[in-house]
């Protein structure tokens, strides 16, 4: 067994931890980038923290999910302001963003240079500027991963700026933050909180620390996304999706994914779709895919036992099978009212595209086991 795990210098969790943030700066640089989503009211408490501790600071606001276009945007803002130090207030468009900017203050050459798939995929040599990453929602937790994924328009393609560089300096999970998140943002959010304690615990780069935080991860969402979703202000289910979100953050950036985000890096350059929307459509028909395929041509592959354990961790039965986790996820897809992939103008006649650039992903190559081209189709098909 070989395996390493890296992560955040320092992670700092707990209501009311966001107040912290302008100390922390101070210790990082004299002027920031802060780096926020399109709503710049929610950066005051922020921006007055700042002051308080004697950092400067430029505001960029980032509408929509994160772009190369944003990333260039900016960098080039941050150069004129002279800022030396990006701190990221938001989910994981603002977060995202922040820390390829980060990456670039320091790493010389075109942002294209670094980028994988559309870009020349070279390493980033230099640590990025200091950045602090403050999440706001609970599901992408990018707050302690050590790449940002980019949509370029052009590519019609989500693509990862990627490297051990990039892993944040600081990252504050204040559960707080994500009290006024609204019903369908918090379960598209948590969807992809719990996929990404799903696709961990069972991908091919599984490993026991990653183990440990995707099982604890899984329980903390199975009992209360639901909740969070229902009563967006009950404290203790808005801690619990925070825990899930930053431990599916800390399993994928060590461990992997699977096929739910090799397709959704696709689907999502294709559509205007949230991030987690796509997962959610994809999760229960890509376990129950990988299901069938390892019980047809791998029966003794150890993800067929950790599925079993899926089934009992999100039912709370010690009887359940994989089975019976699959269509608990399917139902909880059902009862959060997530649209179907068709309701974002995703079509069948695209189906090849995705499968195309899905293959090319590290997500999918980290899939349990290789699904067919019908096995694929079948996936599409299903969450269409």
């Amino acid at each position: 067994m070989r395996f390493e795990f890296a992560t955040a210098r320092r992670v700092v969790f707990g209501p009311g931890t966001s107040r912290q943030a302008g100390e922390l700066a101070r210790k990082a640089g004299k002027r920031a980038l802060v780096v926020t989503g399109r709503d710049t009211g929610r950066a005051q408490f922020l921006l007055g923290s700042l002051r308080e501790n004697g950092v400067g600071a430029a505001l960029f606001p980032v509408a929509g999910e994160p772009s190369i276009h944003s990333v260039l945007e900016g960098h080039a803002l941050a150069s004129r302001e002279d800022c030396d130090l990006v701190v990221g207030l938001g989910g994981g468009s603002a977060l995202d963003t922040g820390k390829a900017i980060a990456a670039m203050l320091t790493n010389p050459g075109d942002l294209l240079d670094y980028m994988e798939v559309i870009g020349e995929g070279k390493v980033l040599s230099e640590p990025s500027a200091p950045f602090i990453a403050i999440a706001t929602t609970a599901g992408t937790g990018s707050e302690v991963t050590r790449n940002a994924v980019l949509v370029s328009p052009e590519h019609r393609q989500k693509i990862s700026l990627r490297g051990p560089w990039m892993l944040p300096s600081v990252a504050i999970v204040d559960p707080e933050l994500t009290w006024g998140l609204p019903p369908a943002a918090t379960a598209n959010t948590g969807l992809d909180a719990l996929t990404q304690v799903i696709e961990p615990y069972v991908c091919g780069r599984a490993n026991p620390i990653t183990d440990a935080f995707c099982v604890e991860g899984m329980r903390r969402a199975a009992r209360s996304l639901r909740i969070a979703v229902e009563d967006g202000r009950q404290a203790a289910a808005r801690e619990d999706m925070a825990v899930a979100s930053l431990f599916g953050g800390l399993a994928l950036s060590n461990a992997g994914l699977g096929a739910v985000h090799g397709f959704a890096g696709a689907i999502g350059g294709m559509t205007s779709a949230p991030h987690g929307a796509i997962c959610a459509a994809l999760l229960p028909h890509v376990m129950e895919a990988n299901l069938r395929a390892l019980r047809q041509r791998e029966p003794r592959h150890d993800a067929l036992r950790r599925y079993e354990e899926i089934g009992r961790l999100l039912t709370g039965r010690s009887a359940a099978s994989a089975d019976d986790g699959v269509a608990w996820v399917r139902q909880l897809v059902r009862d959060l009212r997530v649209p179907a992939l068709g309701s974002y103008g995703f079509a069948q006649a695209e189906f090849a595209d995705v499968m195309e650039k899905g293959s090319k992903a590290g997500s999918m190559k980290a899939n349990p086991i290789v699904l067919t081209t019908e096995e694929q189709r079948e996936i599409l098909g299903r969450a269409l």
